[in-house]
């Protein structure tokens, strides 16, 4: 590695034909230092410190991917730094980030000014206000989880009263495209046949949907139901994820009349079904490599390759490709129109073009209204594709504003950003858990607490967008459920969650509000550690409070919209009343209440 000499000045770009938000940026994209900490030794040697010794650093381009610097299998930390010049620092600024792969930490001048998790959406953090103008050193920590890592968007100074324009973009001045009623109105239910029952198969998830009607399920989402690949799988049976044949039925759950009935049972439930769609990528022993294996991304050398390192056991699919595409549209039609299934959850949806998706949309959509979830945060999917796209930020921030780290604020924050980013009426899917985080993050009772597990599925089901349960939630599964082995869920333990999520899911369908209504922040004495919010469409109004924090809060929220003083508590049923516009309320560590007023608490029914 080479030493480099690494000052870079900035100043605001103005160039012919720029846009408005690149007038006020100050751009710090360009060449900056790198290191790799394969053994995670950069805190505890706290490489974030001004004048460290970066002689042995490497010279890269930021926005990048890390594999282009020769790190195509690393997965791990890498530490990046860049000097810059502050010239202005009257006014507030922030350190604004497209994008990183996947969480971050950021330094300047050795003081830490912020951490993110989640990978893809962009995020800023204040240049603090005691910072003087003059030379900086900045700093950040990337820790990549798997796949590609790195800062692989526009990195830039910007005006913290501009920040929200540097969310702008051209989809958010359109409409989102439709959605069918029961597609706004969803609580959706992700199945995991392996885990849901013993048996394993369609069979026995029938048997128990009238237990998941029950539960408040509109939408059943059942991950991949196709032969799993037996080339370079990982582990003992497989990642569903790993398709042998989109036209077949995994024999683990049954057969195609098994789930052909399972189909029509749950319409005679009342409800719909979608399943889970792999089109990025395919097992190596799938019908499609044996027998168009034109289809693949291949590397220099002609062979076919997986879409990252990490995902060893499938091979990536190339788009490039017309008849790969006729082929994948027809497919989905026949899942359709021959099965009966009313949509699709599209696994790692960016991975493909969104014009495949909006064709395949355009064609569905001639057969019967579906359901398409985007495994994905790209605004363009709501514009012809999809009606959800995954809210990964609202998880990502779940774990640092219990611990204190970030106010619950950010909630209100999210909701901004997103219509600055977003098509108008963009459904979001709201979780606290799915099978990826249970499976490489921590079930939600362990990760937030069984307090905190309900408190975070309270906030799911009553923040702007569509809920998502994941198996075993409602029975408070403290199980990591392995995508390639069979575990169990145990339904034999923790019964007070089914009663609850049955509350939850009730609320949720008799007020309108809570489905469509506007999002109203409302003012706590407790600003930071609770968060509290109001929906309301019409004379129906649902109060939402959250003690986001694991003490005991006493705080005061302002109840000025109400008409009537007199509320009641949704969960306990407890009677409560207002003084001159405010509720005093006594809320322990991951408490949460929901208040209705008396004089309309009947009128969001619908």
């Amino acid at each position: 590695m080479k030493k480099c000499h690494w000052l870079f000045l900035f100043s605001v770009a103005v160039l012919v034909g720029c846009s408005r938000k690149e007038e006020f940026v100050m751009s710090l994209n360009g060449s900056w230092l790198f290191k790799v900490d394969s053994l995670n030794k950069g805190i505890s040697e706290e490489w974030f410190k001004k004048d460290v010794n970066r002689s042995d650093w490497s010279s890269v381009e930021v926005p990048d991917y890390w594999d282009r610097y020769n790190l195509a299998t690393y997965d791990g930390a890498g530490w990046y730094a860049r000097t810059l010049q502050l010239e202005d620092t009257s006014k507030p600024v922030v350190v604004f980030f497209g994008g990183v792969d996947d969480d971050a930490d950021v330094w300047l001048d050795g003081e830490k000014i912020g951490s993110h998790v989640g990978y893809s959406e962009p995020f800023y953090f204040d240049i603090p206000q005691h910072v003087k103008p003059g030379n900086k050193e900045l700093v950040v920590r990337v820790n990549d989880n798997g796949g590609p890592g790195g800062i692989y968007k526009p990195v830039s100074i910007v005006p913290k009263d501009r920040v929200l324009e540097m969310y702008k973009t051209k989809y958010s001045e359109v409409n989102a495209r439709p959605s069918a009623d029961w597609v706004r109105d969803a609580v959706v239910y992700e199945a995991y046949l392996r885990s849901f029952s013993h048996q394993g198969s369609f069979k026995a998830l029938e048997q128990r949907l009238p237990e998941l009607r029950e539960l408040g399920v509109t939408v059943l989402w059942l991950m991949a139901i196709h032969p799993v690949g037996e080339l370079n799988r990982k582990g003992r049976l497989g990642s569903p994820y790993a398709v042998q044949d989109y036209y077949a039925i995994n024999p683990e759950f049954g057969t195609l009349q098994d789930f052909k009935s399972l189909v029509q049972a749950v319409h005679a439930h009342g409800m719909k079904i979608i399943i889970d769609l792999v089109a990025n990528h395919t097992a190596w022993d799938s019908k499609l490599v044996m027998e168009h294996p034109d289809w693949f991304t291949k590397n220099e050398e002609g062979a076919i390759v997986s879409p990252n390192p990490d995902w060893s056991d499938v091979a990536d699919l190339n788009y490039g490709h017309h008849e790969l595409r006729k082929y994948m549209i027809e497919m989905m039609k026949y899942w359709v129109s021959e099965v009966g299934i009313d949509g699709y959850r599209c696994d790692v949806a960016e991975l493909v073009p969104t014009d495949f998706w909006e064709h395949a949309r355009f064609e569905l959509d001639k057969i019967k209204p579906v359901m398409m979830l985007s495994e994905g945060t790209l605004p363009e999917h709501h514009a012809e594709a999809f009606d959800v796209t995954y809210s990964w930020t609202v998880y990502d921030v779940l774990s640092k504003v219990i611990d204190g780290t970030t106010s619950a604020k950010v909630f209100d924050d999210i909701l901004k950003t997103e219509g600055y980013q977003f098509p108008k009426g963009s459904l979001r899917l709201r979780f606290n858990t799915n099978h990826d985080k249970n499976a490489w993050d921590a079930p939600a009772v362990i990760k937030f607490s069984p307090k905190g597990a309900k408190t975070t599925a309270v906030l799911s089901f009553t923040y702007p967008g569509v809920p998502l349960v994941y198996n075993g939630e409602e029975a408070g599964n403290e199980k990591k459920l392995s995508l390639f082995e069979k575990v169990e869920i145990d339904w034999t333990k923790n019964l007070e969650f089914r009663a609850f999520y049955q509350v939850l899911a009730a609320l949720r369908s008799s007020h309108v509000a809570l489905r469509r209504g506007d999002y109203v922040p409302v003012v706590n004495s407790a600003d930071g550690k609770v968060l509290s919010f109001v929906r309301q469409l019409g004379d129906d109004q649902v109060l939402v409070v959250l003690n986001l924090s694991r003490d005991q809060r006493n705080c005061e929220v302002a109840v000025p919209m109400f008409k009537s003083s007199q509320f009641m508590e949704y969960f306990t049923k407890t009677p409560v009343s207002s003084s001159n516009g405010h509720l005093s309320l006594d809320m322990k560590g991951l408490d949460y209440k929901v208040f209705l007023s008396t004089t309309n608490a009947g009128r969001g029914v619908q």
